[in-house]
């Protein structure tokens, strides 16, 4: 057992002052823990402020526009969380009088909360005895037990949720369940492990084998697509034209910059995206300008993007729908994805290159 090692050190070495501890707020819990998905601390933690300080109850979450909810997460990536986050306060409200549940196994039927994210939020909310296995605990109890193979792998991941259930103290649960996250975090890393500092280096399989670094074992290795997309960059004076993308999918409800629909490699292209500026927004332009291209990486694509500025000559309503002008001075605080902010903050009003 490793309850036991595990407790005392946390509580000599772990971290104790996270904006979301020291507390038995299950709204507050809930919002770090998704926000910790994938995410490192430091990044989350002005976010996370930030949330509190704009909605600091589930009620005033799910009574916000998914728009305000997109605009505040701006920059914070994997945007179905942000959503699934509006999705779920809203559930809450509705179905559990804007309380979270205190079993896990309801409160993995939420949105965006599966069962790690749900046993995490009853430990720390409600003292349940219930089990995580996020990425960090993966890592911990793959190297301490010596399990081989992808944890991605539906069996790897069974064998590791058995032995995080078998692991679980009798008492303790919430030092236990931190100090796992922590373990994890700051000594148990990816690379150069601090094994010297470890409470659980005596009996760690990895290390009694010599084989930390190999352990978890990585993700088989996938041929990475390449994707191009040419940007359209259409400014008026100090604005800039951007449009609502669909709810789902790359950047889902957030603002962008519109992607033009004519192929990239057409031997006409500037003549056709004047074209097309013209037809989809009733914007008459002066000659393109090709800005610097740049690379963004998806989790199973990396997609190039070609930003082509271009001029209103005559300003009109824009035609499509989804369309709308953004001022200059909006842009730092606008529902944009990462990429296409700083490349609007890299323009100064009236923009330019």
């Amino acid at each position: 057992m490793i309850a036991e090692r595990l407790i005392a050190w946390q509580q000599r070495h772990g971290r104790h002052d996270l904006p979301w501890q020291r507390t038995r707020d299950a709204y507050r819990i809930w919002l770090s823990e998704v926000m910790l998905q994938q995410t490192q601390v430091a990044t989350v933690i002005p976010y996370f402020t930030r949330f509190i300080e704009t909605f600091p109850d589930v009620a005033a979450l799910a009574a916000a526009d998914v728009e305000e909810v997109l605009r505040l997460w701006s920059g914070l990536g994997y945007y179905s969380r942000a959503r699934n986050l509006h999705r779920c306060a809203v559930e809450v409200v509705q179905r559990h009088g804007g309380r979270f549940p205190d079993d896990p196994r309801v409160l993995a039927e939420l949105p965006g909360i599966g069962r790690s994210t749900a046993a995490a939020i009853a430990v720390f909310a409600y003292g349940a005895r219930a089990a995580i296995l996020d990425g960090n605990v993966k890592r911990v109890l793959c190297r301490h037990a010596g399990v081989h193979g992808f944890p991605g792998e539906r069996a790897v991941e069974l064998a590791l949720w058995e032995i995080a259930e078998r692991e679980l103290p009798a008492d303790g649960i919430e030092a236990y369940t931190q100090g796992l996250m922590d373990l994890g975090a700051t000594v148990c890393v990816r690379s150069r492990p601090l094994c010297k500092a470890c409470p659980l280096a005596d009996n760690c399989r990895a290390r009694l084998d010599d084989c930390v670094a190999d352990l978890p074992t990585p993700r088989p290795k996938k041929k990475i697509s390449q994707r191009h997309c040419t940007l359209l960059v259409v400014r008026d004076g100090s604005r800039v034209l951007v449009e609502k993308r669909p709810p789902t999918g790359i950047w889902g409800g957030l603002l962008s910059l519109p992607e033009a629909r004519v192929a990239i490699a057409a031997s006409d292209l500037n003549q056709r995206l004047t074209a097309e500026i013209t037809q989809r927004f009733g914007l008459r332009v002066g000659p393109p300008q090709r800005l610097a291209a740049f690379e963004h990486a998806f989790t199973h694509f990396r997609l190039t993007l070609q930003p082509v500025l271009f001029d209103v000559q005559t300003a009109c309503a824009v035609a499509e729908p989804a369309a709308q002008w953004l001022e200059a001075h909006d842009v730092g605080d606008a529902a944009l994805p990462r990429p296409i902010k700083s490349l609007l903050l890299a323009l100064s009003t009236p923009i330019r290159v």
